[in-house]
């Protein structure tokens, strides 16, 4: 390629389509992807022209496209055409009954979301969540995680990151390196972490050990007082080298999304924090083209690093293809014999 270096930057759009000015922005600016929402997902042939549209503004075929798509409160294909996929807590209810049970409809539905969203051309959904959840979590995770024990967690987390992979829907497991002793929600709130190492590295850093092998990662917009008692782990170098270092993980590192309130500062200038803390890629997953246009300009091109953990992770997807419909009702089939609701 001649062109520079994608921006390591997600940029986001406030509609369903494209607009010539942010056509010319991002032909001129080169962003790594694109991050759609529930605003832009309309219905499939909508989405399909949206992604090709933006592939060809920065000329890259292969240009990521990420949405949320967890499942349950969070899936952002929500309209008529697509079907409503359970929740990480219900699969996690389903394995206090049968965990075998619970592995292969979870498996099963992971596969069904995966060719659900690589037929449609997008990505990633941005899933699984490997947070834990205690009675003091913060509201903003709740039902979107496996539960309290790490080695439940890590276990359900790995047939979500398998059922991804192989239907060739990048998996990123978030928000690392845990969000679940978090108090307060990081869309509205700077959260404060005061757990010691010992305990940290055992419970809540542990499944994101165990998956380190997870091709992308997910910073979290949590402060983590033992280590860095000033900045949230998304924009923090100390948390940067603990996750490297410390959890063992050399796959691509994404920030959480950086219009959160957890961090300060201008738009413009948490995309150089989140950078400039050694992470791959920063988060902006919102805004109008002159957002968009003072993020790509605070930006800057993927370390050579950062193109060889992005290769290596595109280098793992499969090419397997599910019935949606069919194994979508399998996993209600499974659910419904189980007498779990």
């Amino acid at each position: 390629m001649s062109r520079q270096s994608p921006l390591a930057l997600f940029v986001g759009i406030p509609n369903p389509t494209l607009s010539p000015d942010e056509i010319a922005l991002f032909r001129e600016t080169n962003p790594l992807g694109l991050f759609v929402g529930r605003r832009n997902l309309r219905e499939p042939n909508q989405v399909k022209a949206l992604i090709e549209s933006f592939r060809e503004a920065v000329g890259r075929d292969d240009a990521p496209v990420f949405t949320d798509q967890e499942g349950g409160r969070v899936q952002h294909l929500d309209a008529g055409p697509w079907p409503l996929f359970r929740s990480f807590g219900q699969f996690a209810e389903l394995a206090r009954h049968d965990l075998a049970l619970a592995r292969k409809a979870l498996r099963l539905s992971s596969s069904a979301m995966g060719t659900m969203m690589s037929e449609l051309g997008l990505t990633s959904g941005c899933s699984p969540v490997l947070d834990l959840v205690f009675p003091t979590t913060s509201a903003v995770i709740g039902a979107r995680s496996f539960g309290a024990g790490p080695k439940l967690v890590a276990t359900l987390g790995r047939e979500v990151v398998e059922g991804l992979l192989e239907t060739g829907n990048m998996p990123i497991m978030k928000h690392i390196p845990g969000h679940g002793r978090a108090t307060l929600d990081s869309h509205k709130e700077r959260p404060l972490v005061d757990t010691s190492k010992e305990m940290l590295l055992a419970t809540d850093f542990r499944p994101f050990i165990d998956l380190k092998d997870t091709p992308w990662a997910m910073v979290a917009h949590v402060v983590y007082s033992v280590y860095d008692n000033e900045q949230p782990a998304s924009v923090s170098p100390i948390m940067h080298d603990v996750i490297r270092n410390d959890l063992g993980y050399d796959g691509v590192l994404i920030s959480d999304c950086i219009f959160m309130n957890a961090l300060e500062g201008t738009m413009p200038e948490r995309v150089k924090q989140v950078l400039d803390a050694g992470y791959d890629i920063a988060l902006h997953s919102h805004g109008d083209v002159a957002d968009s246009a003072a993020a790509a300009k605070a930006a800057r091109p993927l370390s050579a690093a950062a193109v060889r953990r992005i290769a290596a992770a595109a280098a793992r997807l499969g090419s397997q293809r599910v019935n949606v419909a069919d194994v979508h009702a399998q996993v209600e089939d499974i659910f419904a014999s189980a007498l779990v609701s």
